[in-house]
């Protein structure tokens, strides 16, 4: 078997290497079975600037989702914050209000269930995005699941009652360490995404599908076509007109770095002859002149002239001139002859 060389793989490798070290944008994946393109930014609804009216496609809320067994409604937003001013939630600092991503009201109070994140997440071919560290858990259920570790943790104590101190004090630091990390526990919320292409782009349906028994993690379902996913690369720093030009500028520094150097070396030329195919631009460069020539003197001739002093009526030409001097002798006769008499 005759080895591979080198060079050669390395080439036909190599578009695969940059396409898995391409960086991507935020609220953006690649699937990772079929590699295709998958972008939320569409559907992430943005505040409007101070000075920019409203269209009728602009959206002026975050998106919203009834929770219909639990009597309260959600807002969320995808990979941003929710666009709707929060001064106070339940635990949340005041510096982590401006990152909240989902959240509900519940008895005049505020509950934040998921801070921003930008990261989506394929689980096969579910597209989903998670959001964390929202207000605590301390919800009903979790009391009572509290109330039903004591009973069992006093049972394991009657067990064990003829263990030695050693055993007891262990046994009571795990029990408080298992405290601590309960009550730490904050809400969160999980996003499935579907594609619907009967959805027009930029616009989500979302669904509230479930919480967990201890109302910790709140499940959703928005449907868009944004979750359909495409083949066609992120969009690049330059459009069609952008290839195009560069395009024609590197063909025109071809052609003249080229041509120049073939009329200096091979064609002993010199000055502006060097340039290729001199004699055709001169002929093209001449025609221009005579077109700028004739189209400045036919617009001269339609502006009015000037009326002054250098011309008078019936004074053109040499015959006006001659005319003018007879006046004037005839005139000076008349004045002498008056004087004489």
């Amino acid at each position: 078997m005759r080895p591979v060389p080198l060079l050669p793989a390395l080439i036909l490798f190599a578009p695969s290497f940059a396409a898995d070290s391409k960086p991507l944008l935020p609220c953006t994946i690649y699937q990772p079975m079929t590699d295709a393109y998958y972008d939320l930014n569409p559907i992430t609804v943005k505040p409007l600037v101070d000075h920019k009216k409203a269209h009728k496609d602009d959206r002026t809320e975050s998106w919203k989702a009834k929770g219909y067994d639990l009597g309260v409604n959600f807002t969320l937003n995808f990979c941003a914050p929710v666009i709707e001013t929060i001064e106070d939630a339940v635990d949340i600092k005041e510096g982590s209000l401006k990152n909240i991503s989902a959240f509900y009201e519940w008895k005049g109070k505020t509950y934040s269930i998921g801070q921003t994140s930008t990261e989506l997440v394929f689980r096969g071919r579910e597209l989903s995005l998670n959001y964390t560290n929202g207000s605590p858990c301390n919800s009903p259920t979790t009391h009572d699941r509290r109330k039903l570790k004591h009973d069992n943790d006093d049972k394991d104590e009657d067990k064990d009652k003829d263990d030695d101190d050693d055993d007891d004090d262990k046994k009571s630091h795990k029990n408080k360490s298992a405290k601590d990390d309960d009550e730490v526990r904050r809400k969160s919320t999980l996003i499935s995404l579907a594609c619907d292409q009967n959805l027009p782009s930029g616009k989500a349906h979302v669904s509230f599908i479930g919480t967990s028994p201890d109302q910790c993690t709140y499940f959703f379902r928005a449907k868009t076509m944004a979750a359909c996913g495409g083949v066609k690369e992120p969009p690049t720093g330059l459009g069609a007109g952008g290839v195009f030009g560069v395009i024609l500028i590197i063909f025109l520094a071809v052609y003249l770095l080229g041509g120049i150097a073939y009329q200096r070396t091979v064609m002993h030329q010199r000055g502006w002859r060097q340039l290729p195919n001199y004699n055709v631009w001169a002929s093209i460069f001449s025609l221009v002149r005579d077109v700028f020539v004739i189209l400045t003197s036919s617009c001269a001739r339609l502006l009015p002239r000037r009326q002054g002093y250098n011309q008078l009526p019936g004074s053109g030409g040499r015959g006006g001139r001659g005319g003018r001097a007879d006046d004037e002798n005839r005139l000076i006769d008349q004045l002498d002859e008056e004087w004489d008499d």
